[in-house]
């Protein structure tokens, strides 16, 4: 069994993305972003926080959803409302993360980890964890069924082999929520 380091995922991403997109994913110490290059030979950078594996998986997963204007915006040009939501606030971050997080989940299968959704409102309101939970798996199995992001499958497909990991069925059935 392959041990499970975020030097992998770096590894894995550069092999996947760099020569194409001249994007690196980074090891962060706090808050993760994305930073585009800001002048000509530098990168573009996807940075994880603290060195956490689902960490980098995240962000991953939001980098293969950005379309090529937004990944020339810090960021992505995303808002991002901080720990203590209303439920308004809440309801747009469920709605904005429900794809993302759907992608982390099919990287978390294809890497062989678990899987937790991301509700990111501890100080806020009470969240339905188990609502949201359903609505990312809802969307994962949309992706499986209806086709995932181009970049996304690539780095899933790089995940599941390297990792040794079967492709995820398209029956929801089986899919461990932890």
């Amino acid at each position: 069994m392959t041990e499970h380091h975020y030097q992998q995922l770096i590894a894995l991403f550069d092999q996947c993305f760099y020569d194409e997109f001249n994007t690196r994913l980074v090891a962060g110490t706090d808050e993760p972003y994305y930073q585009p290059a800001e002048q000509a030979g530098e990168h573009h950078q996807v940075v994880f926080a603290h060195g956490f594996f689902a960490s980098a998986l995240h962000e991953i997963a939001h980098w293969c959803i950005a379309g090529e204007q937004r990944r020339q915006l810090f960021d992505y040009g995303y808002w991002y409302e901080p720990d203590g939501r209303d439920a308004k606030q809440q309801a747009e971050f469920e709605q904005v993360e429900r794809k993302p997080q759907a992608l982390e989940w099919l990287f978390s299968l294809c890497a062989g980890v678990p899987f937790q959704v991301s509700v990111d409102n501890l100080g806020g309101i009470e969240v339905d964890r188990l609502a949201f939970t359903k609505a990312v798996q809802e969307q994962l199995s949309r992706y499986i069924i209806e086709g995932i992001p181009r970049r996304a499958e690539k780095f899933a497909r790089a995940l599941a082999d390297f990792y040794q990991q079967p492709w995820p069925a398209t029956t929801i059935t089986n899919w461990n929520i932890t």
